[in-house]
């Protein structure tokens, strides 16, 4: 007797961060507007990103990330592995997708690990410049290892790339739609740390602002700036003895309306990051993370610093004297700036999403 034809589900598999679940999340949309049923598993942190996740049905698996340093720690961590694999391998049994595809992060590793066993299809998408660990591991067994951005290091030899770009949420497509802002009187800066905010950007940017640009120029300066909570009283004295003008919170809900109002951005450069900022528009000072893994948010800010539309600047190099200095030069010269938004269009790829959906769509072969 024939085995039943897998149905029109794609089970994604993603890590506990909005940088793997907001990619995630668009192609989710893409593909549920093409008819298919969705799934989504992920471990508990995961899920916390994914109240609203477009899926048919959501599971939660035990996942860790193995701590070679710690290896009195791998005996519990191979355990929950081990778990979530079962689980997700009697899911995929039980449901028979026509496709599992992984974005990243170790949440991901049990549902592709079960996928790889029962020889269900498998495309990968890369969000940073550098395959992560997790993709690592399956990126030779997957039809399709799909890019956020062209460059992709650590690559195994033999793997079916392609560079789509990162599948933007709804909201930043609407922003992308906003002309860059007039410069004729406030002059305003986007200052963001990740979603979990940056210790010392919180620290750096508003001595850089409030001591280092001439008293004309800062009159017109208006700063929104994501701050950690321990850091927001110190931060808002410093803006508020210099009489500049400022909005701050350890996080905003409307970050791409902030975005499409921004003249000049600083922020760190994680893939998703990096990509709304060329989806939008808008020039920017990228702060690459230090300990980031392989330091991939480095390598994901050269997509903006090679065509000319961001400065990145080291961690370690990082100085209010430095950093106000190039504000303010940024600041002074508007044909310069709005050329600096231009170039930041030109690296956009806004079909990202509908461009991973007719991948996928073609290797399951429904």
């Amino acid at each position: 007797m024939a085995k039943p034809a897998p149905e029109k589900l794609v089970v994604i598999a993603a890590g506990g961060t909005g940088g793997h679940m907001f990619p995630a999340r668009a192609f989710a949309d893409e593909m549920r507007a093409r008819g298919w049923k969705i799934a989504l598993i992920s471990d508990s942190r995961g899920l916390r990103y994914a109240a609203d996740f477009p899926a048919d049905w959501k599971e939660e698996i035990e996942a860790a990330s193995p701590n070679f340093r710690k290896p009195w720690k791998l005996p519990g961590a191979a355990l929950k592995i081990n778990a979530g694999i079962a689980k997700a391998s009697r899911l995929l049994k039980q449901h028979r997708p026509a496709l599992v595809a992984g974005f990243g992060g170790y949440p991901a590793f049990p549902a592709l690990a079960a996928a790889r066993r029962r020889g269900v299809p498998i495309i990968i998408h890369e969000q940073n410049a550098v395959l992560g660990r997790v993709n690592r591991q399956f990126a030779k067994h997957a039809r399709l290892v799909a890019s956020g951005f062209s460059r992709l290091d650590f690559l195994p030899p033999g793997s079916a790339h392609m560079a789509i770009g990162n599948p933007a949420r709804a909201p930043i497509l609407a922003a992308a739609a906003r002309p860059f802002p007039p410069m004729d009187a406030t002059l305003n800066i986007l200052v963001t740390g990740g979603s979990q905010g940056s210790r010392i950007i919180g620290e750096m940017v508003p001595h850089a602002i409030t001591k280092q640009i001439p008293p004309p120029l800062l009159a017109r300066i208006k700063v929104v700036q994501q701050v950690r909570e321990e850091q927001v009283e110190a931060v808002r004295a410093l803006y508020r003895f210099a009489q500049v003008e400022c909005e701050l919170a350890p996080f905003f809900s409307d970050m791409p309306d902030r975005l499409a109002d921004a003249h000049l951005v600083i922020a760190r450069s994680g893939a998703g990051t990096v990509s709304e900022l060329a989806a939008v528009g808008r020039p920017s000072i990228l702060i690459p993370l230090e300990i980031a893994m392989d330091d991939h948010q480095a390598a994901n800010a050269e997509a903006l610093t090679e065509v000319g539309a961001a400065d990145m600047l080291l961690e370690a190099n990082v100085t209010p004297v430095l950093l106000g200095a190039l504000i303010a030069a940024r600041l002074s010269d508007p044909a310069a700036l709005k050329a600096r938004a231009a170039a930041a269009k030109s690296a956009a790829k806004p079909d990202a999403a509908a461009d991973l959906a007719d991948l996928a769509e073609r290797i399951a072969e429904l």
